[in-house]
Formats: structure tokens, C-alpha cells, sequence
């Protein structure tokens, strides 16, 4: 039992890092119909964006708490300005476009960033070590023991979708996107700009996906130029099981595949070997039998 909780522990913190991604997904979805592919990059730039400011701004000596939030700042900047970027020159263009060119450019934007990381950021060609800014130590809550950085992955991402979801329920700003997602053409009639409010769905998925990828560099103590493509196409299958367009489907979705693939590997034959396939299996199979997601409602089409 003290085995399977752990391993349950284990798929939570999984499951936290997918679901500050998918939340990204989610959003943009819900705005402009787009899955955007380079999402996954964007979370790969963040946590370079976190080691560049430790490695060239932070200053030597900086207490550990003034570090962190200083290497979070520096990755949260560098995301948005790739999102921003991205959304302004790869997908605004294309707005009006069959769904086949974004899709097909979100897939050349992921390379564009994967490859121009892996060129112009030094030493980028292998791992780069990541600094542990919180205690490695562990601890012990019950039977399971966790990290320290683990835990704050869990909580970090329940507060963060806590405040992101209060934030689309009470603002202005969270009405005007909702209303955007509903029909963005009445939107704009009703005095919404609508370029603006997809602009800043880009800003806040690019900032979640640049925190979760701190996270998970402290967590491994290194950073890698491909973290991103198969978190990203993970973190996209968690959006597709919750439900893509709905907040609440993304962070489900995000959890339960941590626990299925932390699981899998464990209990079932040839588990680990099969490590990266099981989001893929889940993926299928959400995709035959109930197409629209756990939470997600089914819509007829539009004609």
C-alpha cells in the first residue's frame, strides 16, 4: 500500500506540470480554434529564460528566495515575449486561414524555437545543470515521501489555477475573454478587441508553461533543448482527456495522465519501457470513444 501511495505522489507531481501546460492549450483553443504546437517549446524557452537570468543577471551571493523570484521573472519574460512574437508573426497572419496552415505552422514554430535555442544559447547542444533554488531535502507526510520542489509543483499549480480561474470568472478583462471565445465576431461589435484579448490568452498560457518549467528544472537540476516537444504533445493529450476549451477538463486531465503513465510504468508488463507511450494510448482511446473529453460537452457543427 506505502508503495502504490507513493507512486500515486509520484503521478501528482507528474500531473502538476502537465497541467500547467495544458492549461495553455486550453486557452488559446478556446480562443481561436488553435492547437498550437510550439506551446510545448514555450515551456522548454521559460526554464532557459530562468537559467539565463541565474547565470548572467542574478548576482552571486543573492539570498535563495530573491534568486528564485528573479530566475521566475527572467522566464516569465522570455515566454511571453516568444508567445507574443510567435502569436504576431506565425499565427495573426493566418487568423482567416483554413485550420490546416496554423496547425501546420504551429508545428514549424516548434522547430524554429527548439532549433534556435539549441544554436545560439551556449552549451545548449547537451543538458545544462539547473540550479536547486529550494531544499533538496524531503518529506515525509504519512507514508510518502516527497520533494520539496515536487510539493511546491503540486501546490504551485493548484493556487495558479485557482487565480487563473477566479481571474476569467471576475474580471473584465476574463469576461471579455469568455465572451471572445463565445463568438468573436459579436464580441468585436460589442467594443472588445478581440486582437488584444488573444494577446493576452498568449501572455498568461506562455507565463504558466514558463513557472512550470523552472519548477521542472529544479526538480532535475538540469534543462535540456527537447524538454519541450514531448512534454508539449503530453501536456496537449491532458487538455484532449479533460476536455480542450475547458479550464477545469485541462487540470483534471493534466493529473490523471500523471497517474496513468507514473502507474503504468510501475504495475504493468514492459511499464517502463513503455514510459512515453501511454499518454499516446490514452490519447487514442479519448479520442474514439468520447472524442469531446471528460468534461468537455459535445457541439454540433457549425454550417
Amino acid at each position: 500500500m506505502s508503495q502504490f501511495l507513493q507512486q500515486f505522489a509520484n503521478g501528482l507531481v507528474l500531473g502538476s506540470t502537465y497541467a500547467l501546460i495544458a492549461l495553455g492549450y486550453t486557452m488559446v483553443y478556446g480562443i481561436i480554434q488553435l492547437i498550437n504546437f510550439a506551446h510545448g517549446e514555450i515551456f522548454m524557452v521559460g526554464a532557459f529564460g530562468g537559467l539565463a537570468t541565474f547565470s548572467w543577471i542574478v548576482p552571486d551571493g543573492t539570498p535563495a528566495p530573491v534568486a528564485l523570484a528573479m530566475i521566475l521573472v527572467g522566464a516569465i519574460v522570455t515566454s511571453v515575449l516568444a508567445a507574443v512574437l510567435m502569436e504576431r508573426l506565425a499565427y495573426r497572419p493566418l487568423r482567416n486561414a483554413p485550420r490546416l496552415a496554423p496547425l501546420i505552422t504551429a508545428i514549424g514554430v516548434s522547430i524554429v524555437l527548439q532549433e534556435g535555442v539549441r544554436l545560439f544559447y551556449p552549451g545548449a547542444k547537451t543538458a545544462l545543470p539547473f540550479p536547486r533554488l529550494i531544499s533538496g531535502e524531503s518529506l515525509s507526510i504519512g507514508e510518502v515521501t516527497i520533494g520539496r520542489v515536487a510539493l511546491a509543483q503540486i501546490l504551485t499549480a493548484a493556487v495558479l489555477t485557482v487565480g487563473l480561474t477566479l481571474f476569467i470568472r471576475r474580471t473584465r478583462t476574463g469576461k471579455a475573454m469568455r465572451a471572445t471565445a463565445e463568438d468573436p465576431q459579436t464580441a468585436q461589435l460589442m467594443g472588445i478587441n478581440v486582437d488584444r484579448i488573444i494577446v493576452i490568452t498568449f501572455v498568461i498560457g506562455a507565463a504558466l508553461a514558463a513557472v512550470a518549467g523552472v519548477l521542472q528544472g529544479m526538480r532535475f537540476g538540469q534543462i535540456d533543448f527537447r524538454m519541450g516537444f514531448l512534454m508539449g504533445i503530453k501536456a496537449f493529450t491532458a487538455a484532449v482527456l479533460g476536455g480542450v476549451g475547458n479550464l477545469a477538463g485541462a487540470v483534471l486531465g493534466g493529473f490523471l495522465l500523471g497517474l496513468v503513465e507514473v502507474l503504468a510504468t510501475e504495475y504493468l508488463p514492459l511499464g517502463s519501457a513503455w514510459k512515453d507511450v501511454w499518454a499516446f494510448v490514452v490519447l487514442i482511446g479519448i479520442l474514439v470513444f468520447r472524442p469531446s473529453g471528460l468534461l468537455g460537452e459535445r457541439v454540433a457543427a457549425k454550417v
